[in-house]
């Protein structure tokens, strides 16, 4: 049963805007929530101080530089027309480096994704390469995802272009610069999505659901990224905790210097993840992202909790034209309006529910040995 403000179970933070639809979180004695309780040590992890953040992003340029000698690019980064990947585009070419750019095709980019993307590469010089998934098998991936019920349908995008950067990257011989960053991102309840970096959970759950079998999808297992991370040294860097990173001064940048437009949403320059986001994870699972994104600038201090709030009395999605997307949607995924309902009524699950990488140890071990195997764990995907 959903927790709503009506709920006498229903808590929110009174930091930020976070409440008890993240089944994980908790609160002390003041009514601060977890994450915001835990947000300066997460912070100190993941963002250095301003001297050392330029030392690091002048040691990015130096190892980009040095791996790019002799050859047509330094670094590989990815492009979705969004803004975060947008602005890292823009600082690379900034830095003076030489990125090769690379768009994950899925078959779900909005026209105005596709003309950002367009537009800035053309204006900064960079060259694109593009992966067009096989419509017919992803297509069978996202619906497999769909009917498993758990909230992880945006699985098969990020796993794939995570895939192909890294595989791009090690064959060109370069490091990966990602637009990741804490600014935006520091709040994302684990149950809400997990499992992006598990191949057995996305395999399992494509075999139990999918129909079809998968051609030429990019993916990667534990295996694999041992053998990026830990012998082939591939360097990753996530150039945007380097730097005083603000959303919306990125996209006045962008708009001023190369044209770039806004779509309107976090990463809504998909319609899919659009639709998903706004209308199937809150109706059906009562998670609305919003509030995950909005708290992450309450804390970054870009926002204030006031204009959190008045944000969030706005439906996720349009209501109007609800019925239509829905429509459309269907459609495109290839089946009916019945079974987009169904699928909606259908009982949400979760990652735990289907065979997965780490969770089948946590359930047979203790406390203490889950922390080593987390600690083991932490050890083989350190980017060096």
């Amino acid at each position: 049963m959903s927790i709503t403000p009506d709920s006498a179970d229903y808590q929110q933070c009174v930091n930020c805007v976070m409440d008890t639809t993240d089944p994980d979180i908790f609160f002390d004695e003041k009514g601060v929530c977890s994450h915001c309780l835990t947000y300066p040590v997460r912070k100190k992890a993941f963002v250095p101080e301003e001297m050392q953040g330029q030392i690091l992003l002048d040691n990015m340029v130096k190892a980009c530089r040095n791996a790019g000698r002799n050859k047509n690019y330094d670094c590989v980064i990815g492009v979705s027309g969004g803004v975060d990947s947008s602005y890292v585009a823009y600082l690379v070419h900034q830095l003076g480096l030489r990125p090769l750019a690379v768009h994950l095709d899925n078959g779900w980019n909005s026209e105005l994704a596709v003309s950002n993307i367009r537009n800035l590469l053309d204006k900064l010089n960079i060259e694109l390469h593009t992966y067009v998934l096989d419509w017919e098998s992803f297509l069978d991936l996202q619906l497999a995802f769909l009917r498993s019920s758990t909230p992880d349908s945006e699985i098969p995008s990020d796993h794939a272009i995570v895939a192909l950067m890294r595989e791009i990257a090690n064959k060109e011989g370069v490091p990966v610069i990602w637009g990741v960053n804490f600014s935006s991102e520091a709040i994302l309840p684990q149950a809400w999505s997990q499992g992006h970096m598990d191949w057995t959970y996305i395999r399992n759950v494509h075999n139990k659901f999918g129909t079809k079998k998968l051609v030429n999808y990019p993916h990667y297992s534990v295996w694999k990224l041992i053998w990026y991370n830990r012998f082939k040294r591939q360097k990753l860097y996530n150039i945007l905790n380097y730097i005083p990173y603000n959303k919306e001064e990125a996209k006045k940048i962008l708009m001023q210097e190369t044209g770039w437009r806004d779509y309107g949403g976090k990463h809504y320059e998909s319609t899919y993840t659009r639709i998903f986001q706004s209308y199937i994870l809150p109706v059906k699972f009562n998670f609305d992202k919003r509030k995950a994104h909005y708290s992450s600038l309450i804390l970054a201090g870009q926002i204030t909790r006031s204009e959190a709030a008045e944000m969030l009395k706005k439906s996720p999605y349009d209501e109007a034209g609800i019925k239509s997307e829905i429509v459309y949607l269907s459609k495109k995924l290839q089946i009916s309006v019945s079974e987009f309902e169904q699928i909606m009524q259908t009982k949400p699950k979760k990652y735990s529910d289907y065979k997965s990488n780490w969770p089948e140890l946590v359930k047979k071990t203790d406390k203490a040995l889950f922390n080593r195997i987390i600690a083991f764990k932490r050890f083989l995907f350190k980017s060096l």
